[in-house]
């Protein structure tokens, strides 16, 4: 996406976990460019590495870590470090995640639900309590979790993936109700089908499956990446003041039908 943007987050400071590509790599671009100091997480380092480069390049005021969410304490320590160094942070944007191939139920071992459930549940959870923590400390804020049209609605296999994205809302609503009191806004964007590199791979591989994937959303295409990241960053802003306890499809209109 390109043209002139209001920064709405111009002066924030955000932490976006699962930075490294797809939806968490755009929503760092865009939150740059929305004006927010950014500072990126995930497990690849040299990603982040290149990723904030190119930001710097342009300006923007960007750091990284490396960091597996799954792992509390890590968690802590670089939200911790994040407002240390920026003197407080302003919105989060907890986009770190797994899938899992479509596998019937019964065939799913206990391994696969565990390192999915870890991440896409634990992995919020752990985010969501230190951010909570330095927000309420700040006395604002605003948080949004990824979740999934697959946390709304459900498909004939991959059964700990959509229990996850349905955890995923949970936890944003309760937190939601819990935190308004102290200024703190969170909410969940729920995306369908999202141009990604494992999607572009499974698209080249088999022209037949593109084909019946634009065909289950009115628009009749997958969304740009950008395209998620922005109704993430007006969330964090705002423009989204009395927003709270929202799950806001970015699914080309897939869950309507």
């Amino acid at each position: 996406m390109s043209g002139t943007v209001t920064p709405v987050l111009e002066g924030r400071v955000a932490l976006v976990h699962g930075a490294s590509s797809g939806i968490g790599a755009a929503a760092a671009r865009v939150f740059a460019r929305h004006g927010a100091t950014v500072v990126l997480t995930a497990r690849r380092e040299d990603r982040l590495r290149a990723l904030v480069e190119q930001l710097r390049a342009t300006g923007a005021d960007a750091s990284h870590h490396v960091l597996d969410v799954r792992d509390g304490e890590a968690v802590r320590r670089v939200v911790e470090r994040t407002v240390e160094r920026h003197g407080r942070l302003d919105a989060a944007f907890n986009n770190a995640g797994v899938g899992l191939p479509r596998t019937p139920m019964h065939l799913i071992e206990d391994a696969t639900y565990e390192h999915v459930v870890g991440t896409n549940v634990t992995g919020v959870w752990n985010c969501m309590r230190h951010e909570l923590a330095a927000m309420v400390e700040g006395k604002g804020g605003a948080i949004v979790n990824t979740s999934s049209v697959g946390g709304l609605v459900a498909s004939s296999t991959g059964a700990p993936y959509i229990a996850s994205k349905h955890a995923v809302i949970g936890l944003t609503k309760a937190a939601a109700v819990e935190y308004a009191s102290h200024g703190i806004r969170v909410n969940a964007i729920a995306p369908g089908l999202t141009r990604s590199e494992m999607i572009d791979a499974w698209f080249a591989s088999s022209p037949e499956a593109e084909e019946r994937a634009h065909r289950s959303a009115p628009q009749g295409r997958a969304a740009d990446p950008e395209e998620v990241a922005e109704t993430a960053a007006w969330l964090c802003s705002d423009l989204a003041s009395f927003v709270t306890g929202a799950t806001v499809p970015v699914d080309g209109g897939r869950t309507a039908w």
